[in-house]
């Protein structure tokens, strides 16, 4: 993904800081607005992760760090859920004035109550992630409720959070009593994904019922069974962030791709981006690129994969094709290649090294099945006739145009 540092301010005229992460070709279907956890900040591992996955899936992601929290601005002491609410609309109309509006905003633990009451007031919002949530912003009191009574009494107390020192005043508290997620959720009309663990021992299972019972349909639920809280996991925050990316395609009006169009059999484009490639035939699509090392961004097949991928999965059907017709039973076919150049043996002395080497394909076939040696022996045969194997074999010769 191609991340871009950017900075807004916040109602309270607080720099912010943040980045947004793009699709590798900077074309993003939509884009997202990520809350990220109690006294966390946006360069959370599972953050990253789940941004990673979204934009490989062509959602845009935008992460911040709240007021007081990673490079942003302001006094940690000052916030309280309420400015965590007004930053997240800050964000979103940051990316108003110089994107498009976010369609998707996901909250990870007291983010995602967070993301449910800003989600209420951004109009553009059209579904609601939440990842560990907890169904009562108070919930959070759990993480120093041996202090609540010096907050109470002193007006605020210092804390200590993961080996980190916070200063939580009483106005935090305050503020967090008079914030009903349920009664929220009850008069939404937008679509939510629970998302949460039953093994999560900081907010409890239960949390996720209680929101998923208030929220209206189209709602959903999915289980990130063994994972713990913070999703410290990898495979459980790509998880997540590619069940996010199939969830939204439902419920989110994605901008439409601009097809691409010709009057042959294949089209491919390019743009500025090295070297992230279109190929387009009929109603399909893939990506092609070069590997990170040769200064691409590895987001699909290099050519000369697509190329063996062609010999592979035209000798794949053949085989199939003749197998049907004869009633064998072949119950699955491998294909494995490679290709590299190697010297012709009558030209090891040649100084002219377009003659000097020649183009080798090794194609491995598994046959599996209850086949008999002669019909195993018949589909080797059969593989060599397959049509694209017979082009390679011919000459060739190619014709360029401009148009």
């Amino acid at each position: 993904m191609y991340s871009k540092k950017i900075q807004f301010k916040n109602r309270q005229g607080l720099l912010l800081e943040g980045s947004i992460d793009f699709p590798i070709d900077q074309k993003p279907l939509s884009f997202a607005l990520f809350a990220h956890f109690f006294t966390g900040n946006k360069n959370f591992t599972a953050v990253r992760n789940i941004s990673r996955a979204l934009t490989r899936n062509r959602i845009a992601v935008m992460r911040f760090d709240f007021t007081g929290l990673g490079n942003s601005e302001g006094d940690f002491a000052d916030s309280n859920f309420s400015t965590n609410i007004d930053d997240l609309i800050a964000a979103a109309r940051y990316l108003e004035h110089y994107y498009e509006s976010p369609k998707i905003i996901i909250g990870h633990s007291l983010g995602g109550a967070a993301g449910v009451f800003a989600a209420n007031q951004i109009a553009s919002i059209e579904a609601i992630v939440t990842i560990g949530a907890p169904a009562h912003p108070s919930h959070v009191e759990h993480l120093f409720e041996e202090h609540i009574e010096d907050i109470v009494v002193e007006g605020q107390a210092i804390i200590d959070i993961s080996g980190r020192q916070f200063t939580i005043k009483k106005q935090f508290l305050d503020d967090l009593g008079n914030k009903d997620l349920q009664q929220l959720l009850s008069t939404m009309r937008k679509a939510i994904l629970v998302l949460h663990s039953p093994q999560d021992t900081i907010v409890e299972i239960q949390n996720a019922k209680e929101i998923y019972n208030a929220a209206h349909h189209p709602k959903s639920f999915i289980s990130l069974n063994g994972a713990n809280h913070l999703l410290t996991n990898k495979e459980d925050s790509f998880y997540v962030g590619e069940i996010v990316a199939s969830w939204a395609k439902r419920y989110v009006s994605f901008r439409k791709q601009k097809e691409l169009e010709t009057d042959k059999q294949t089209v491919v484009r390019i743009g500025r981006s090295k070297y992230r490639t279109e190929v387009a035939a009929r109603s399909h699509s893939i990506i092609a690129d070069e590997p990170k090392k040769y200064g691409g961004q590895d987001a699909g097949f290099t050519p000369y994969e697509l190329l063996l991928s062609s010999l592979g999965s035209c000798t794949a059907i053949t085989l199939r094709m003749y197998a049907d017709r004869k009633k064998w039973d072949l119950d699955e076919v491998l294909v494995h290649l490679e290709h590299f150049k190697q010297h012709a043996e009558d030209s090891h002395d040649c100084s002219d090294d377009r003659t000097a080497k020649i183009d080798k394909f090794v194609r491995t076939i598994e046959l599996h099945g209850n086949l008999t040696f002669a019909e195993r022996k018949r589909l080797l045969e059969i593989a060599n006739r397959c049509p694209v194997h017979r082009t390679l074999e011919n000459k060739i010769e190619i014709d360029t145009v401009l148009r």
